[in-house]
């Protein structure tokens, strides 16, 4: 069954790939096995990140316009604010976006976070190898924006694309550390604003060699997404950035972490707080702490 599924996927059933993104959010009985036949693939993830109301999806909405005019496929990921309500996302993506939804070589999927301190979904890495198994030239996935706690997307993307406004010094600040270490491009976006060009050359000395540690010197480009302005310039630079790429040593952080994660969320099947506490109760006086945790290490 799972192999038949995935083979859809290969061929670019979005019906199907639909369906098992489901699967696996919602973690129906068996999701494991369709991902256990995930093989390794080398499709470019172009994480798209930064302060709210900074117009990512807009942005997002233009570089679409630039990667389909060359005939190519790619797969949008943008993750929603949950709703209070439901969990679901809220789908404000899905609106900005809605030009492209019958267009063949575009798949959007909209995620909530669930409540993820990170910015993305809980299963966005799961997501994501699914969408890499799917024929698409290149993947992107849009943050919500959360701020400095978002920095797990630079170990899911191969170039993540920092968007801020001429607006955003005090908050480029307080985020410095974290933004200047995801960062692999800055783009200043509305730039038709006041002070962006003095904003954008602020933001090339807090960058410059001499402070930051990254090989590849990062980008400043400025853009007006609305009117696609400096689109073409950008797309270019992640380009660029893609194809001088060196190996991120920040996604091997981020699977180990996923996979310390599952492992921890295996082993600790069937054990609830409840159980627990009844057999410490039961125990009464002769109860001792670390001769009951050796117990449960050693399965039984």
């Amino acid at each position: 069954m799972w192999q038949q599924q995935l083979q859809q996927i290969r061929l670019g059933n979005v019906k199907t790939l639909a369906r098992c993104i489901s699967l696996v959010e919602n973690e129906v009985a068996g999701y494991e096995k369709l991902l256990q036949l995930l093989s390794p693939t080398s499709t470019p993830v172009i994480g798209i990140t930064g302060p709210p109301g900074a117009g990512k999806s807009t942005l997002v909405d233009a570089l679409i316009s630039n990667i389909t005019a060359e005939g190519k496929k790619i797969g949008i990921l943008c993750i929603d604010p949950s709703s209070p309500f439901n969990l679901g996302a809220l789908l404000g993506d899905r609106i900005r976006m809605s030009e492209w939804y019958n267009n063949p070589n575009v798949y959007i999927r909209s995620l909530a976070t669930r409540g993820s301190l990170g910015g993305l979904h809980p299963k966005i890495i799961e997501i994501s190898d699914l969408l890499k198994a799917a024929p698409f030239d290149y993947i992107i996935i849009e943050t919500v924006g959360v701020g400095q706690s978002e920095i797990e997307i630079a170990g899911l993307a191969d170039t993540t694309v920092v968007v801020v406004v001429p607006e955003s010094g005090d908050e480029v600040q307080t985020m410095k550390a974290g933004l200047m270490e995801i960062a692999d491009i800055f783009v200043v976006n509305k730039a038709d604003r006041a002070d962006a060009d003095t904003f954008a050359k602020n933001l090339r000395l807090m960058l410059a060699p001499s402070f930051s540690s990254k090989q590849i010197p990062v980008s400043v480009i400025k853009t007006v997404a609305l009117q696609k302005k400096g689109i073409a310039e950008l797309y270019e630079a992640i380009l660029k950035h893609i194809q001088e790429h060196a190996i991120n040593d920040k996604k091997s952080w981020l699977l180990a972490e996923k996979a310390y994660y599952l492992i921890q969320q295996k082993r600790m099947a069937g054990v609830n707080k409840a159980t627990l506490k009844r057999e410490i109760e039961l125990a009464g006086t002769t109860f001792n702490l670390y001769q009951f945790i050796k117990k449960y290490q050693q399965g039984g």
